[in-house]
């Protein structure tokens, strides 16, 4: 995990200089610098150059009109952010992939990050019984509290977006483009709604990047990377699906596929991905039996022992020796981020608790 100084303004800069990409940006990371003398110790010299101009003389640096350019469009409005690591609504299993993003720019209601999320992806030209199926597995996953993550094409993905929110769940939209670029413009109603409450528009590009054909595979990673897994509704032989079901695979997500008819070419792809060993799908109940350590009641709030002095919060009992993700707590507990949050940290004060690449960990014995 990078260092807690880092804010919006430091890693706005640390993503514009040359020569690095979010891979090496993130083994930077990884490696705790500290800011800002550790980090131009680790950067290689060109980069480091550029920064040092940043920190030294910042009206003559050529990161200055992106960095001031990016901090004014979130204080443009209230539902507008700027996330990485350690902000509060960062969703921690997304840096446990090998390239997370430095930044996400977020337009619309944080909340969404919160539920467990699992990723829908499917055909752009899918059938009816495609769009059908996405619908219902959609509506139902809401209904039991998981947020629907996805990337706002044509076809299943808006299909079952849609359906989530009206479902009144959730649903976060990861875009090839900036968040405020509608593509393909014929989802301007969906894009409006992902605004509002419950939902969310995320993108690793700025704002007024247009979509363009490259962005969308390296996009598919983060839907992949926000969420439990991936299921699959419908896809053909090479459909870029089938590259969001590799990506989950490759960063340790459970990969779901429904079946389908053999003479039907739209189904294909998820047959491919079944016989390589994804879970085969018939209903919500095959998902949740596979992913049984992201679900749990909400918890109530813990008393003090005041004998001891110390927190016998009900969180303790999801933390162990292996690291658990912040946005996985919420979801297991029930908790709103901020919530969570405040409780991790007393846990950590009282030395209990402690955050460590990948999450959080018990330190005191069961």
């Amino acid at each position: 995990m990078p260092s807690p100084a880092l804010g919006a303004r430091e890693w706005l800069a640390l993503a514009g200089l040359p020569g690095l990409g979010a891979g090496s940006l993130a083994e930077l990371a990884a490696r705790r610098p500290e800011w800002p003398g550790g980090w131009l110790a680790v950067l290689p010299r060109e980069a480091a150059t550029a920064l040092r101009l940043w920190l030294d003389h910042p009206a003559r640096s050529p990161l200055s009109p992106a960095v001031e350019a990016a901090l004014a469009w979130v204080e443009g409005s209230a539902d507008r952010h700027l996330l990485h690591a350690g902000h509060p609504a960062w969703p921690e299993l997304l840096s446990e992939t090998p390239d997370p993003p430095p930044l996400l720019w977020a337009w619309g209601d944080l909340a969404a990050l919160a539920p467990p999320k699992l990723a829908m992806v499917g055909s752009r030209r899918a059938t009816r019984e495609g769009l059908t199926n996405a619908a219902a597995f959609a509506r139902e996953l809401a209904e039991r509290g998981w947020c629907v993550v996805s990337g706002m094409a044509l076809g299943i993905d808006a299909a079952a977006q849609q359906a989530a929110l009206d479902a009144g769940g959730t649903s976060v939209a990861v875009l090839g483009c900036g968040v405020d670029v509608v593509y393909p413009a014929r989802h301007h109603r969906l894009h409006a709604r992902l605004r509002e409450p419950d939902g969310l528009l995320l993108s690793e590009h700025p704002p007024g990047t247009p979509a363009r054909a490259g962005f969308f595979p390296r996009r598919n990673r983060i839907v992949t990377g926000l969420s439990c897994g991936v299921l699959v509704v419908e896809a053909a032989e090479q459909s870029g699906s089938l590259v969001s079901a590799r990506l989950a695979g490759e960063q340790g997500r459970e990969v779901f596929a429904l079946p389908g008819s053999l003479h039907n070419p739209q189904v294909r792809g998820c047959l491919r991905l079944i016989r390589e060993g994804a879970v085969l799908v018939r209903g919500v109940d095959d998902i949740l039996a596979e992913l049984t350590q992201w679900q749990a009641p909400a918890m109530p709030v813990a008393p003090r022992d005041e004998a001891s002095g110390r927190n016998d919060d009900p969180l303790l009992r999801w933390l162990s020796g292996s690291p658990t993700p912040a946005d996985a707590l919420v979801g297991l507990t029930g908790l709103d981020i901020a919530e969570c949050q405040r409780r991790l940290l007393a846990l950590e004060l009282e030395g209990q608790a402690a955050r460590v690449a990948g999450g959080w960990v018990r330190l005191s014995a069961p």
